[in-house]
């Protein structure tokens, strides 16, 4: 395995399984042929054609654009086509979150195959023999990826919140990081990804920080989603990365990004320019 490997296995879809929703001229979605005959069950709502869908009743106003999308979703999650509903509120956006036309259930997003977005963060301690990171294992709980490694932090972006104050949030919660010590975190960027899933289409931002720890700092989960953390060398978190796939998929692509950063992947790797695309792949 290789660490393009890592970034092709979070940009794998067909857009041939797909067909776009619109609303209002904008693309908001991508939906999974299956998801867009589950559509058809609602024709005053949704206009089902072979190549697209457009959502032809939503209503003029925020709020009713989501009660709409919340009654068709709580059947589909009655009916179990939906796995669950999550409770949190992600932002429904032909582009930033900032634009949203209405909100919809995390756990709806990979259905209508939504621009979703998170916050990442790479825990890291200088030594006299260079870079340590922390890594978290997530609990045998999670639904998704359960054991997994992990990020020192990581969570999606609920709509309404501020990044800043969405990362202290997630930083007490997964890591015991206090404010005073969060905010010292280093903007790094955003990767973008989209990747088919068991759940429909992924067209994922991630916004990436660097957080310098303290070398006496110990992260303590206060949240239950983290079993244990350990403190690696970095090139023994490149090597789990590169060779194994004991990280949670998109977790991968944060850590490449840090060793790009940090110069642990030079120019020198022969997939050195793919790599730096693969990161920010373009979003549909």
């Amino acid at each position: 395995m290789s660490f393009i490997d890592k970034i092709r296995a979070c940009n794998a879809w067909n857009p041939s399984d797909f067909v776009p929703l619109w609303l209002d001229g904008a693309r908001v979605g991508w939906l999974r042929r299956s998801a867009r005959d589950q559509l058809r069950r609602w024709p005053e709502q949704f206009a089902v054609e072979s190549g697209r869908v457009t959502w032809i009743g939503a209503p003029a106003e925020f709020s009713a654009r989501t009660a709409a999308l919340d009654a068709v979703f709580a059947r589909l999650a009655e009916e179990g086509v939906v796995s669950h509903l999550h409770g949190e509120r992600y932002p429904l956006t032909a582009s930033t979150r900032e634009r949203a036309c209405c909100v919809i259930d995390r756990a709806c997003a990979p259905f209508l195959g939504a621009r979703a977005f998170g916050q990442h963060l790479n825990g890291y301690v200088r030594t006299a023999h260079g870079i340590d990171m922390w890594i978290g294992r997530r609990a045998a709980d999670r639904r998704h990826y359960p054991l997994h490694l992990d990020n020192l932090v990581a969570g999606g972006l609920p709509h309404g919140l501020s990044l800043m104050d969405n990362l202290r949030k997630e930083c007490t919660e997964e890591a015991g990081i206090p404010r005073a010590l969060a905010d010292r975190a280093v903007v790094a960027g955003a990767i973008t990804y989209c990747r088919d899933s068991a759940a429909g289409l992924k067209p994922d931002v991630m916004y990436c920080y660097d957080l310098e720890l303290p070398e006496d700092f110990v992260p303590v989960c206060t949240d239950g989603e983290v079993e244990s953390f350990q403190r690696l060398p970095l090139a023994e978190v490149a090597a789990l990365v590169r060779d194994t796939d004991a990280f949670k998929l998109n977790c991968n692509l944060t850590i490449i990004d840090f060793l790009v950063r940090h110069g642990f992947i030079t120019p020198e790797e022969p997939d050195y320019l793919e790599i730096l695309a693969g990161l920010r792949a373009p979003l549909p």
